[in-house]
Parts: structure tokens; C-alpha cells; sequence
């Protein structure tokens, strides 16, 4: 996520993604450094471990926290290799159509959907 409000969306989806049965006890924070003349840190993103539900664990929850968003957020899914997905506000209405697209794009060879 990026923007103004970054970091309130980051610790609301961490809540309500946390909350969520079958990812309890696999979201977690990473935080960046404090920048010079500040004493806090920033949550810069969250590091999910998805089950036995695979993405579709993930994008159902996450699709739900979006359609509740006034704002226009965009969340990007990336794996360790560098692939990635994004979802946004508009896009999260069909959670079935993103979960076929993340499964496509992450589940192939090349990060290539098709």
C-alpha cells in the first residue's frame, strides 16, 4: 500500500486479517527504521503465511476487507521470488475472479498468467 493513510490501512487489514479463522497467528508486521528526527517506526507491510487454503484464503478475506474501504486502496500480494498480484477497491467485488487471476499469475512457472 502506498499514500497518506498507509499505515492506518496496514494496521486495519493486519486486524481484520488476523481475525480471520483460518490465517489467526499468520500476519505479522514488518516495520522500516524511524527516519531521521522521528522516534517511531512505520508498519511498511504485512507478512502473511497462507495455509492449506492456499491464496484463496488470503484474497477471500482481503477482497472483503477492500469492498469496505471508502478510499481507493490497492494491495499488492508478492512472494518471496518477486511475483505479484494487485488487488483493488473496484476489483473486489468478484473475489473469485482476483483468486483465479492470483492463482494463475503465482502459480505459473514464468509469472505469467495463461
Amino acid at each position: 500500500m502506498s499514500g497518506p493513510e498507509s499505515a492506518a490501512h496496514l494496521t486495519s487489514l493486519q486486524g481484520w486479517l488476523a481475525s480471520d479463522d483460518a490465517l489467526r497467528g499468520r500476519v505479522q508486521q514488518r516495520r522500516r527504521p524511524p527516519a531521521p528526527g522521528h522516534m517511531g517506526s512505520l508498519v511498511e507491510l504485512l507478512t502473511v503465511v497462507v495455509g492449506t487454503g492456499g491464496i484463496a484464503g488470503l484474497i477471500t478475506p482481503l477482497c472483503t476487507w477492500l469492498a469496505g474501504r471508502r478510499s481507493d486502496v490497492t494491495v499488492t500480494i508478492e512472494l518471496p521470488d518477486g511475483r505479484k498480484v494487485s488487488v483493488d477497491v473496484k476489483r473486489a467485488g468478484d473475489p473469485a475472479a482476483v483468486i483465479r487471476e492470483a492463482n494463475g499469475l503465482l502459480n505459473s512457472p514464468d509469472g505469467q498468467d495463461g
